[in-house]
C-alpha cells in the first residue's frame, strides 16, 4: 500500500468544489484516515463488503488523486531541527510562475496560494538554522516575482491531523 509522496495540489491546477464519490468510498476513506495501514480485510469486514471491493475502490481513489497513502513523520525526530511557515508576497503578474519555482524546492512540504496578507504560504523543513537561512537567502528570495517574505519559525507543533472525514 505504499505510495510515493506527491504534492496534493499542483500549482495552477483548478479544483472543482467536490468530486462525486460514493458513500462506500467515503467510509473507506474514513477508515484509512484513522489508520492508513489498516488491512483491507478489516475495512471490508467493518463495511460488509469484500476485500477485493475495498482494494479496487482504494486503488481507484488513489488513481483519481482523491486519496494518498503515505507515512507521515515528525521531522524533529528524524534529525531535522527547523520547521517554518513563510508568508510570501509576489508581483501579481508572476504569482503562479513563482509558485511553480518554489514548489520544486526540496525543503518545501506545503505550498498554497492564498487570499489575504500573503500571496503564498510556504511550509519548509530544514536541517537547522543555517539551512533555513540558506533556503531564505539563496533560494526563496531569489525567485523572480518574490517581493517580500515573513518567516514564522515553529517552536512546538501542537496539532497536526489528517482525519477531517468526508462530506
Amino acid at each position: 500500500m505504499s505510495q510515493q509522496a506527491q504534492p496534493r495540489v499542483r500549482t495552477g491546477e483548478v479544483r472543482s468544489p467536490a468530486v462525486e464519490i460514493s458513500e462506500l468510498d467515503k467510509r473507506i476513506i474514513e477508515h484509512l484516515q484513522q489508520d492508513g495501514r489498516r488491512p483491507f480485510t478489516q475495512i471490508a469486514t467493518a463495511l460488509g463488503v469484500s476485500e477485493a471491493t475495498v482494494r479496487a475502490r482504494t486503488n481507484r481513489l488513489v488513481e483519481r488523486d482523491i486519496l494518498q497513502i503515505v507515512g507521515v513523520t515528525d521531522p524533529l525526530k528524524l534529525g531535522f531541527q527547523q520547521q517554518a511557515m513563510i508568508g510570501v508576497r509576489c508581483e501579481a503578474s508572476e504569482l503562479l510562475e513563482a509558485a511553480d519555482v518554489i514548489n520544486a524546492f526540496p525543503e518545501v512540504d506545503y505550498l498554497v496560494v492564498t487570499a489575504g496578507s500573503y500571496d503564498l504560504l510556504v511550509e519548509v523543513v530544514c536541517e537547522d538554522n543555517e539551512a533555513l537561512l540558506a533556503f531564505l537567502t539563496e533560494k526563496l528570495r531569489r525567485v523572480p516575482g518574490v517581493r517580500e517574505t515573513e518567516t514564522f519559525v515553529y517552536l512546538r507543533m501542537l496539532k497536526q491531523v489528517y482525519s477531517w472525514g468526508t462530506r
